[in-house]
């Protein structure tokens, strides 16, 4: 059995930080999307590299994964039968599995991710032992779980602002899921969905699916938390002497009312104006509004000498 290098696979060294790891899983995983490359190499890859964010992403299933290579989920259960073959601490001596014999030598653990070869003799064609061990630990109710499935769903701010459905292509088989994404999700969040990851083994439960939200930055509003955050061009006469802006909201216009001798930069709240509470239907964040004030360029000699005459009058 050919060794699965999920580092390679990510395309990261073994020392990578958390970080490394979650920035390269997003950029592959965005590019060998099926919604983006429908063929089956693709496919093939994106869940390649789905399983091995699975392993590297956690701290713990990492721990595993370096010490026991592609095998790591059956790291348990190997301890258990190791300590019961050799009743001896470390890996000291030779276990006699599935009808052959491997030496590993020397009291200390090391890294045994090469040994994937025994790992498939012990787990997946042991003999008798092994054999009736899997069927009672079937009728035991023991099963494995199935492996859980992560993925990316893409969002603009506007398609995140209300609850609307999604297909979403999950593992080799491509086949598709439709799910409700609920309007107010957050970038970044998490939703999980059970039983839709990979089938179980010996009658376990069916691995879940994470979706990791990612919604792309708006031009024109900024979203924190539920609420909205815009800038509106206010020219020097309309700040000076007040009046009326039209100003876009992010579900259409809005009439102000500006007040005379508005200075730059101030905020403006408009209630329920924001974006809608995740879950709760009917509440809404708030829109704040800054204003920039435009001071005027390239004036007439008119004009200038109306400024000016202004200007000494406050003197």
């Amino acid at each position: 059995m050919a060794f699965v290098d999920y580092y390679s696979i990510l395309g990261v060294s073994k020392t990578a930080s958390a970080d490394d790891i979650k920035k390269s899983y997003r950029k592959l995983a965005r590019k060998y999307h099926p919604d983006i490359n429908p063929d089956d190499e693709a496919k093939k890859k994106f869940q390649q590299i789905n399983e091995a964010n699975e392993a590297l992403s956690d701290p713990e299933k990492r721990k595993k994964y370096d010490k026991y290579g592609e095998n790591w989920k059956h790291a348990e259960e190997y301890e258990k039968a190791r300590r019961k073959q050799s009743g001896k601490r470390g890996f000291a001596g030779y276990g006699n599995f599935g009808g052959g014999s491997y030496s590993f030598g020397g009291d200390d653990e090391g890294d045994f991710s090469d040994f994937s070869d025994f790992f498939e003799s012990f787990f997946d064609r042991g003999k008798a032992s092994a054999g009736s061990s899997r069927r009672s630990s079937s009728r035991r109710g023991r099963g494995c779980k199935g492996q859980n499935y992560t993925t990316e769903l893409h969002l603009s701010l506007r398609e995140a602002y209300e609850t609307h459905k999604r297909t979403i292509i999950l593992g080799q088989d491509g086949k598709n899921l439709r799910i409700t994404v609920p309007a107010g999700i957050s970038n970044g969040q998490v939703i999980k969905l059970a039983g839709h990851g990979a089938p179980g083994k010996n009658g376990g439960a069916a691995g879940d699916l994470h979706i990791t939200i990612v919604i792309k930055e708006d031009p024109v509003f900024k979203r924190a938390g539920d609420d909205l955050y815009t800038n509106v061009n206010l020219n020097l006469y309309k700040a000076v002497l007040g009046g009326e802006e039209i100003v876009d909201a992010f579900t259409g216009k809005v009439k102000l009312k500006i007040a005379a001798g508005t200075q730059n930069g101030t905020k403006v709240r408009l209630k329920g104006k924001g974006f809608p509470v995740y879950k709760k239907n009917g509440h809404f964040g708030d829109l704040i509004i800054t204003y920039s004030v435009e001071i005027p360029v390239d004036l007439g000699s008119e004009q200038k000498e109306l400024f000016e005459k202004l200007a000494k009058s406050q003197t």
